[in-house]
């Protein structure tokens, strides 16, 4: 999510308000001038002290990185500053940060959207932390740490799949099933519908969320690859298998609710936490927003059906983590921060709080795991193929100047100019 060089006006990244994910959480606030709240300290270079940028200011992942933060401290005597910004605004003002006075350590993603900061020179690699922590990770999460120049820059924490959820109370009642197929999913919806309910929970306000449906569709219908090379450029935007996704899509628009434009994803959650839908197309972080644990433990999980290529092969699964700053990289506080972050006992810290995303470390404690968590897990470790999300594998101005619009657009009245995609792509990729 970005602009296209990113350059001084800080593009105006696609946020993902997701979900904390990726840490971060998700509370839009427009305007915020310029991150202000965050680092003015400028990285410390106090080898006992450190500064922590983050976007993940939903209640539930500022208190898990709080316990990460205490954890840490209880370990080594080292004391962490957090500096918390709501998590769109801290997306949309990265570039700025980074390059004004940015924190040592900040909460961010893998994919392009680490790359593309690490080639511009504003993050320090964390080679030396990863010959102490890498057998904690698998050759996928490995690479997904890995900038262009083969650095590692990002510490994973969680990642977190997407998929359908539910209440399973209200499908028993109602005798769904779970579809396996794009058919049977238009078929369940227009049983939903018949039912009064609004069969698939929408929200795309904020202008992300709707990419997860877009990713799904092409992935289903044309496979992984594609996914990689559209969100790379390498295939063209103005190609039938594009379309396709799209007039795919439109079987759907008459089952996603009406309201989604005008809601934000943790609005599209308590509907479906109300009975007032009967599926939400998210990532496993809704479940931050279902604070009775009777809804928590009623909630479940369906990978999104095959359409026509790869069956279920693929899923996405987001990832995220801990970067330095390069002003950051000089603050060895700094580095073990990430490094524990990057341990079984750090990340057991943050899940014993926040149970929507799954550590990645191996040895991370999982006995607690809920059922669903189980199954999210399975979901994630069973795939072929995990991607990212659009925002984060492709160009950040292609996803926020050019998606955004035109998803929201194509949500509104069913229709897209690939052309125009296509022109746009072209110029963006070209500038880079």
């Amino acid at each position: 999510m970005k602009h296209s060089s990113f350059a001084g006006s800080a593009p105006d990244l696609a946020r993902r308000s997701l979900l904390k994910g990726v840490g971060l959480g998700a509370v839009a606030l427009a305007g915020v001038p310029f991150l202000a709240a965050c680092g003015g300290s400028g990285g410390s270079t106090d080898s006992k002290s450190l500064t922590f940028g983050s976007g993940s200011s939903d209640d539930v992942p500022k208190r898990a990185y709080e316990a990460v933060m205490a954890a840490f401290k209880t370990k080594s005597g080292d004391s962490v500053t957090a500096n918390v910004v709501p998590h769109n605004d801290f997306q949309n003002k990265i570039n700025n940060y980074l390059q004004g006075s940015p924190d040592d350590a900040f909460t961010w993603f893998a994919g392009y959207r680490m790359q593309y900061y690490a080639q511009k020179g504003l993050l320090a690699p964390v080679d030396d932390v990863w010959e102490k922590i890498g057998g904690n990770f698998s050759d996928a999460l490995k690479k997904a740490s890995t900038g262009a120049d083969g650095k590692k820059y990002l510490v994973p924490n969680y990642n977190y799949p997407w998929g359908f959820f539910y209440r399973k109370s209200l499908w028993e009642q109602k005798g769904y099933t779970a579809p396996k197929t794009f058919d049977e999913l238009k078929t369940l919806c227009a049983k939903m519908q018949k039912d009064g309910l609004i069969p698939i929970g929408f929200a795309d306000k904020d202008g992300w969320p709707a990419m997860g449906t877009f990713d799904y569709l092409n992935m289903r219908l044309n496979g992984f690859q594609f996914h990689q090379d559209l969100c790379a450029h390498k295939e063209s935007w103005d190609q039938k298998k594009v379309s396709d996704v799209f007039d795919t899509w439109k079987a759907l628009l008459p089952y996603q609710d009406p309201a989604a434009l005008g809601q934000t994803w943790q609005d599209a959650a308590k509907a479906l936490e109300a009975k007032k839908t009967g599926m939400y197309l998210l990532g496993s972080f809704v479940t931050q927003q279902f604070t009775d644990p009777k809804v928590l433990a009623d909630i479940e999980f369906l990978p999104f059906p095959e359409v026509a290529m790869e069956g279920q092969e693929a899923v996405e699964a987001p990832i995220d983590g801990l970067l330095l700053s390069k002003k950051g990289g000089q603050n060895q506080a700094a580095r073990d921060f990430v490094e524990f972050i990057g341990t079984p006992e750090g990340q057991n810290a943050y899940y014993k709080v926040d149970t929507s995303n799954l550590p990645t470390a191996k040895g991370a404690d999982i006995s607690g795991f809920t059922p669903l968590s189980k199954k999210l897990s399975e979901t994630i470790a069973s795939a072929k193929n995990i991607s990212q999300f659009f925002d984060r594998d492709a160009l950040p101005a292609m996803a926020s100047n050019v998606m955004i619009p035109a998803l929201q657009s194509f949500i509104k009245d069913g229709s897209v100019d690939v052309k125009n995609l296509e022109s746009q792509a072209k110029a963006l990729y070209a500038a880079q």
